[in-house]
């Protein structure tokens, strides 16, 4: 509407449009109107169907979330009934595995009740990978390593012993890699990689980036930050997310117009990254805001090491505004359990323009040693 406005009324009346707006906003029939509204957030947050009326009979702010998450629930159940070869589940289940045998200490049976549908999911995705576009190797390997080392350790029990004549049935995966086995192990700790002072300094040279040099930026270079991404912690290993790569200069100036905050300089952006998050990879709704956490994480990871290549980045927010999500799920062919978590830009640091200081929170604001708690 605001466009369709603008290409109406000359700039004369848009500014008297601007003007009546500021008065309005000053008047007591807005600041009435404020504290009404203020009024009346209070009493639909008293109680949670309160909350819920609210949410659905007046905004619709968390519908397209709503809608994304039961999308993405239905892909992961009909994946388990038409084939039983849901990635995201084995991958949970297998993670669950190892955490078992590092327990301490170890109990003689465990997985007991999840052990028979990893074991069947497993046997459906190594015996046709192609049921399934996550289905590495490596993370077939992987879960080979961790199941045949689970059942050569835990106790004889019925399910157990049912469950490891199926697995044994299966067949190893394919174009077997060499090296260690994949599976729980002691760290090297006399290792270390850098010092906390090596590490200080690059999380303080780290700054967002608003302009960069106008040269390419090596798709290897890039590979090598989105390796270490992959290395970021991840609820269940499930790694709920995907890293959309732009580097063509037409594609680059559409996709940048996305995120607000780029006004002024994406001209300039070499590269812009989509950070997307993916909810068929969970069972529940408890789950929805692990793309948000786990996508974050890789993201920082990926922000760090591009610091280590020369190379610097800046990310743009990604406010959950309708129109917005409509336009980047056409853009960026999104469907519809999928969901952006914010973008970047990447390239290599103009070295003759600015950072902002960017004055960080104090030390004893943002960290609180043993706050008051109510115990149950």
């Amino acid at each position: 509407m605001k466009t369709l406005v603008k290409s109406i009324l000359p700039e004369s009346q848009l500014d008297r449009l601007r003007d009546a707006r500021l008065r309005y906003r000053s008047s007591g029939a807005a600041r009435l109107a404020s504290s009404a509204h203020t009024s009346g957030l209070k009493i639909a947050s008293q109680a949670k169907p309160l909350a819920s009326a609210y949410y659905s009979l007046l905004s619709w702010r968390f519908q397209r979330e709503e809608r994304a998450v039961l999308l993405g629930r239905a892909k992961y159940h009909a994946e388990l009934q038409e084939n039983d070869a849901n990635i995201f589940l084995m991958r949970r289940n297998v993670h669950r595995i190892e955490k078992g045998l590092l327990m301490q200490p170890r109990r003689p049976v465990f997985a007991k009740d999840y052990i028979l549908e990893t074991v069947n999911v497993y046997r459906k995705l190594v015996a046709e990978p192609s049921r399934s576009e996550e289905s590495t190797v490596e993370s077939l390997h992987w879960a080979y390593d961790v199941l045949n080392t689970y059942f050569g350790a835990v106790a004889p029990d019925p399910v157990l012993d049912l469950a490891r004549e199926a697995f044994e049935k299966c067949p190893v995966p394919k174009d077997t890699c060499t090296g260690s086995e994949r599976v729980p192990y002691k760290r090297n700790l006399d290792e270390k990689p850098v010092s906390f002072e090596q590490f200080e300094r690059l999380a303080v040279l780290r700054r967002s980036v608003r302009w960069f040099e106008q040269k390419p930026v090596p798709r290897e270079l890039l590979d090598k930050a989105f390796t270490v991404a992959g290395l970021s912690p991840s609820a269940c290993n499930r790694q709920p997310f995907r890293f959309l790569v732009f580097d063509d200069p037409e594609t680059v100036s559409t996709v940048a117009s996305l995120p607000g905050g780029t006004a002024g300089f994406k001209h300039n952006i070499p590269v812009i990254v989509a950070i997307v998050g993916t909810l068929d990879a969970f069972y529940s709704e408890r789950d929805r805001h692990v793309i948000y956490i786990d996508g974050s994480l890789a993201a920082m990871s990926f922000n760090y090491a591009l610091e280590t290549l020369g190379l610097s980045s800046c990310i743009f927010n990604w406010p959950d505004v309708e129109k917005n999500e409509k336009r980047a799920e056409k853009v960026l062919g999104l469907e519809g359990y999928e969901r952006p978590i914010f973008f970047m830009g990447v390239g290599y640091p103009d070295p003759n323009a600015m950072v902002a200081y960017s004055q960080k929170r104090p030390l004893d604001v943002m960290r609180q040693y043993n706050p008051p708690i109510n115990p149950e």
